[in-house]
């Protein structure tokens, strides 16, 4: 999920939590981004980002594999600057995602989710708010889009401990966003058909930009973890 101008990453946060739990700080950029590598975003009409994600497997847990997928994909959101990024947005067909996001009260989020399932509301009193919503995926523009103002998504760390990761606002859009990939939906998907072609033609006029962006960024964080 890419970053609206109202949730900068250089707003103050006096608050973290880390997989869910609370934690007095954590480094910027993550520890994940410096481990990582910076893989090239999959875009709109990549095959892998229209069906849904396989399942992690058991024996894919505790891995040097499935650790460093996770530490390639902070350092491509981070690239990218985004707050959440799914496997399948670097090409890989597993259901996991990662993000580093604020809430609505300044409360800094990080994490990663694998084999990530959004609980079901009960009742009929589910408020949702409308907002802008972009995509690293589709490089550029934002649209609005309606989406519950709480979301809880359960799943499990890449060592296999399940993990219950809850969210309002902000954050909750990154969550409901991210599933949605593992799912093989686009948020693009979500809009009605007029607003979905202007999205995509505004893409086309902002892509080079956005991409050369993200190549400066990369050499950026590639220089970082040369020097650490």
């Amino acid at each position: 999920m890419s970053e609206s101008s109202a949730t900068q990453r250089d707003g103050a946060r006096a608050r973290v939590r880390l997989q869910g739990a609370p934690v007095e700080s954590y480094p910027e950029p993550a520890p994940e981004v410096l481990r990582g590598r910076v893989r090239e975003i999959t875009e709109v009409g990549a095959e892998v980002l229209h069906r849904p994600c396989r399942w992690v497997g058991g024996e894919e847990f505790a891995t040097p594999g499935l650790a460093a997928l996770i530490d390639d994909m902070f350092a491509s959101m981070y690239a990218a600057e985004g707050v959440g990024l799914a496997a399948n947005q670097v090409g890989v067909d597993l259901r996991v995602f990662v993000y580093d996001c604020p809430d609505d009260d300044g409360v800094r989020h990080v994490g990663h989710v694998c084999n990530p399932v959004a609980a079901e509301r009960e009742g009929d009193g589910e408020v949702l708010a409308l907002e802008d919503e972009g995509c690293l995926s589709v490089p550029g523009p934002h649209a609005e889009l309606a989406r519950p103002e709480y979301a809880l998504v359960r799943g499990f760390d890449r060592d296999g401990r399940p993990v219950e990761i809850a969210g309002s606002g902000y954050f909750a859009r990154c969550l409901q966003h991210e599933t949605d990939h593992t799912l093989g939906r686009l948020y693009i998907d979500r809009l009605a058909k007029r607003t979905r072609r202007k999205v995509l033609r505004r893409m086309e006029d902002m892509r080079a930009e956005v991409l050369e962006r993200r190549r400066d960024n990369a050499e950026r964080l590639a220089a970082g973890g040369a020097e650490s």
